[in-house]
């Protein structure tokens, strides 16, 4: 006999979260596997599309580009619609862009696909979240979350060993192709076994979205065409005349609208600022460094693609071991320190890689760095998104996440931007290792930068008897 759960208003059998649970995690895998699962293949690509560098990176922020700039839309639709429903209907759109990446025959073919995809990425991950929140009491909540979250985590890491071994044994379409099959199991199993759900009505602000996905893709345009068509060709000047005033109208209506998409009221708090900020330039180094790491080491130690991703591992597979120990610390030291020192190690990983790619390197010179730039990483991640998603009161803290994963997402496009654009400036394919090695020292500017952005995280108070670390009262910092 199934345990019910009564708390809040829900009415769930313990069958039915377990449920809720594995159709979320599988839908949250699909789409965090496909944000870096190109990485290890992007060399495949190139070579059979014939995709020139800006191609590639398009590759890649076609989907992150649509998946941010639509999940705050996509949660308030959800709402509305039914959770249930609108989670089906991503994972259905998401399968079938699937269909056709695989089928690409050009490289402009599987841009168009990817956006489509990251469409579909961005109803599938929000509402994830949403469904998991309804299907759980409070006390299970945070456990729900939690392996909902390693899970996620799990595919980011290994998007570039699973790309390369599929790559390798069968070929790059069938990255996307295997998503197909998933899909087409889970879709039915949704609507068969997860419950409808639905959150307070939130009218969508599709004014606050069309202006700030206008002004992020003029200037990531700017930044992409820049080094071929000329910092001051009319193209690359239109395109960042295009972001800035889609970014003063974006600000302008935001302050105006009875519904804003990002409440501009969270941004007085300092510490949501500094932390979001903190995670926009983590993962843009993040990004970037994927982005070029998995064809580094296919140019220069001749990896096939399977090998390069397992090369990787010394990097990704430390948040496994850190970020359990970051969380336990933030909540004696506070967050603070962790985003600033994990921020530093990674600038020191990215850079001395950038540093040792100027020579004769062999792999084992690169193992060092690369554990200490994926401690910094495991170190600062969970504690920007605990700093920015804390500031703020307990009522706000879904629209607080669907900011801080946007703010992520966005640093990740904007990363692999600006790397790209250092790295064709510097010869591109014809001088692979000077540019690989400017873009990697550029990849650990960002992270400074991020670094620099923690200090502004406010600190905690210290420990008491009444109970652990506390910030400042959140609500007063709004004020």
């Amino acid at each position: 006999m199934d345990v019910v759960d009564v708390v809040d208003g829900t009415n769930r059998t313990t069958a039915e979260q377990r449920w809720v649970l594995g159709l979320t995690a599988i839908g949250s895998v699909m789409v965090a596997l496909d944000a870096l699962v190109v990485a290890a293949a992007l060399t495949t690509v190139r070579h059979d599309l014939g995709a020139s560098v800006q191609e590639l990176e398009w590759t890649v922020n076609a989907y992150s580009l649509s998946f941010a700039m639509l999940m705050m839309t996509a949660a308030a639709i959800g709402d509305r619609w039914g959770r249930r429903r609108t989670f089906a209907s991503g994972l259905t759109l998401f399968s079938v862009a699937s269909v056709g990446c695989a089928l690409a025959t050009s490289a402009g073919w599987l841009i168009a696909a990817r956006a489509v995809q990251g469409i579909g990425a961005a109803v599938v991950m929000p509402l994830a979240m949403g469904l998991l929140g309804a299907a759980f009491p409070p006390e299970r909540r945070n456990w729900a979350i939690g392996a909902f979250s390693g899970l996620t985590g799990l595919a980011v890491l290994s998007g570039p060993v699973i790309g390369g071994a599929v790559t390798e044994g069968l070929a790059w379409q069938w990255i996307f192709w295997i998503n197909v099959p998933v899909g087409a199991l889970a879709v039915p199993l949704v609507l068969r076994k997860v419950p409808e759900s639905r959150g307070a009505a939130r009218r969508v602000d599709v004014r606050g979205a069309a202006l700030s996905t206008a002004a992020v893709l003029g200037v990531v345009w700017g930044v992409v065409r820049g080094a071929e068509a000329g910092w001051s060709s009319r193209e690359v000047v239109g395109a960042f005349a295009l972001g800035a005033v889609g970014l003063a109208a974006f600000l302008l209506w935001e302050r105006r609208a009875a519904h804003p998409m990002v409440p501009p009221s969270f941004f007085r708090s300092r510490t949501f600022s500094a932390g979001n900020a903190a995670a926009f330039f983590l993962t843009s180094a993040l990004y970037g460094g994927v982005f070029f790491l998995a064809q580094y080491m296919q140019v220069a130690f001749g990896s096939g693609p399977m090998k390069a991703g397992l090369q990787l591992l010394p990097w990704t597979a430390t948040l496994f071991l850190i970020a359990p120990l970051a969380g336990r610390l933030a909540d004696r030291i506070g967050e603070r320190p962790l985003v600033v020192a994990g921020l530093a190690l990674q600038a020191l990983g990215m850079a001395w890689i950038g540093q040792a790619a100027k020579g004769s390197v062999h792999y084992a010179d690169l193992v060092a760095p690369l554990v200490v730039a994926g401690c910094g990483v495991s170190l600062a991640m969970p504690a920007a998104q605990s700093a920015s998603i804390g500031a703020l009161p307990r009522e706000a803290v879904g629209i607080a996440s669907g900011v801080h994963g946007m703010m992520r997402q966005l640093g990740g496009v904007v990363g692999v931007a600006v790397l790209a654009a250092v790295f064709s400036a510097s010869g591109g394919y014809g001088s692979f290792t000077t540019g690989f090695s400017r873009a990697l020292t550029v990849c650990g500017v960002l992270s400074l930068l991020g670094a620099l952005a923690g200090l502004g995280v406010t600190a905690r108070r210290a420990p008491t008897a009444a109970g652990p670390t506390a910030r400042p009262d959140a609500a007063r910092e709004l004020v």
